[in-house]
């Protein structure tokens, strides 16, 4: 899994003594309940922040050559170009 570090961390004696006894009933050690605990919670919020923008583009490479460097203006000309706009 690669190198461990020894780490002191505060918890609250009911929670430690709760972790104690699900460790205990369960037949795991109380590092590898903690592990566990910490690699979910760092799984979520790496979820929660990994938000990405699908790619929604259709068809093509980009903006037209026309507005690549156009205003929004230009933009709205060519959209209603012929349509009475």
């Amino acid at each position: 899994m690669g190198t461990h570090m020894k780490t002191t961390i505060e918890i609250s004696d009911a929670i430690l003594e709760e972790a104690k006894s699900l460790a205990t009933s369960q037949g795991v050690t109380l590092r590898s309940l903690v592990e566990e605990g910490l690699r979910r919670i760092l799984g979520e919020r790496a979820a929660e922040s990994g938000f990405e923008l699908r790619d929604a583009s259709y068809k093509g490479k980009g903006l037209q050559p026309e507005v690549r460097d156009g205003s929004w203006e230009r933009v709205r000309e060519l959209i209603y170009e012929g349509r009475g706009g």
